[in-house]
């Protein structure tokens, strides 16, 4: 946004909005092709990550409310990524293991766990009714009401490459028997502590998906003003 600011201010606003478009769609494709058939299931959600950033550059190029809807995403990415590490360390201190290979069935081992990882997966990836699916859903609506066809159509295939890529290693890991279950269970078991703290950040990440608190809508809103008419 402070890249986009000064080459607005050097009257170049409308070339930093296409580049940022591009670099936008760039990153996320980049990591839809890293996370199909990524065995390392925290280095997926780097790429994850790495999706996401490209997605807040998009809104930003975009403009208009899509700005908005960036902004939003970025409070919706923070808390979900929340559930997703949290689950996963849960998960790697059970198996000893990040790889698919070496954790499988996850629900049966850590449950609690094992489920917030897979609610986590379809919040981040824009499912409803989590709050992701609002911000990006903001950010699509936008370019459709801007007459970027082009750009909803490559946003959307990207969307499900990721998804895809993204949904069979999480299945994989929660999935199937796990092996050495007794001495992986003395190990590592769930307590509330280790998982309170996700559930908690699913609740909110739920919550921001069905209602969006007036003084957040407020602050954010106004944040995308500035950034837009200053």
């Amino acid at each position: 946004m402070r890249f986009f600011r000064i080459l607005s201010a050097a009257g170049e606003a409308a070339f930093a909005r296409e580049l940022m478009v591009g670099v936008g769609l760039f990153s996320i494709a980049v990591a839809g092709v890293f996370m199909a058939r990524q065995r390392d299931y925290k280095r997926l959600l780097a790429y994850s990550s790495v999706e996401h950033m490209g997605i807040l550059v998009l809104g930003v190029g975009v403009g208009g409310n899509a700005v908005f809807g960036s902004l939003l995403h970025l409070v919706n990415n923070g808390l979900t990524k929340g559930v997703l590490f949290l689950s996963v360390a849960n998960i790697h201190r059970a198996f000893a293991s990040k790889t698919v290979e070496g954790t499988t069935g996850a629900m049966r081992l850590v449950p609690v766990s094992g489920a917030l990882f897979l609610l986590g997966f379809f919040a981040i990836t824009g499912s409803p009714p989590f709050g992701p699916f609002v911000s990006e859903f903001t950010i699509l609506s936008a370019a459709v009401s801007g007459g970027r066809y082009v750009v909803v159509g490559l946003f959307l295939l990207l969307l499900v490459i990721v998804f895809m890529g993204m949904g069979a290693t999480v299945l994989a890991v929660v999935q199937g028997t796990p092996a050495g279950i007794d001495k992986a269970r003395v190990r590592s078991p769930e307590t509330f502590l280790t998982v309170a703290p996700a559930v908690a950040f699913l609740v909110l990440v739920l919550g921001l998906g069905l209602y969006l608190p007036p003084p957040l809508e407020s602050v954010i809103r106004h944040a995308a003003a500035f950034e837009v008419t200053r």
